[in-house]
């Protein structure tokens, strides 16, 4: 629950029906995550060209930066979620490994 409760905003812990039902909870961290990650990559396409002539063009390629970090954290976060909420809804799934690990 409380690795869920860090995947939205703060002020989510306020609703006790989240607390009380993890399914609720994984759903509504499931979408807002996913948001996220669309969000990110709007801002990524859209970053040069909003900034350029307000940013020194340093800054700007420290913003896509900052976007091409966070984007694959949300991507790994939203899989994450994913399984979590598949299994507390009964779902089966199988683990696999990656990278040879």
């Amino acid at each position: 629950m409380a690795w869920l409760l860090d995947a939205v905003p703060p002020d989510y812990r306020a609703y006790e029906v989240l607390r009380r039902h993890p399914v609720a909870l994984a759903r509504m961290a499931l979408h807002h995550v996913n948001s996220a990650v669309e969000a990110a990559r709007a801002g990524y396409r859209s970053a040069a060209v909003d900034l350029k002539g307000r940013l020194p063009p340093h800054t700007v390629e420290a913003v896509l930066d900052v976007y091409r970090q966070e984007g694959p954290r949300l991507v790994r976060l939203a899989r994450s979620i994913e399984v979590v909420d598949r299994a507390l809804r009964g779902e089966g799934f199988t683990a696999v490994l990656r990278n040879g690990r």
